[in-house]
Formats: structure tokens, sequence, C-alpha cells
């Protein structure tokens, strides 16, 4: 994941940071406990297709 590009994107529901994980190719959002999925290096920025994060999830990030 390019750092400049993860610099500016920020949550499209509530504006807050985002965090990366490689290891699922993901943007983590840990206000809205959302994964943003990163398909052919190109993050997919829609609520509908994020993956909701449980409590566990989103505090071992």
């Amino acid at each position: 994941m390019d750092k400049r590009l993860l610099d500016i994107l920020v949550c499209p529901l509530c504006k807050s940071a985002l965090h990366y994980e490689a290891k699922n190719h993901e943007l983590i959002c840990k206000a809205d406990r959302l994964a943003y999925p990163i398909r052919d290096d190109i993050p997919v920025m829609l609520v509908d297709e994020a993956r909701s994060l449980s409590a566990d999830e989103v505090f071992s990030n």
C-alpha cells in the first residue's frame, strides 16, 4: 500500500484515519469497526463492501 495514498484516505462513513493491515489486504477503521478491502491494489471505499469487525479484531490491530 502506497504510504502517500494511505495518508490521504479516510473512512467514508466517519472521516477518521484508516490503518493498513497487510495480512488481509484491508484498510481498517477502528471507530466504525469496518474493514475496507483492497482488490488489485485498489482500495474499495464503499461501506456496502466493508466487512464488520469484532471488538477483538479492532483491538488486536
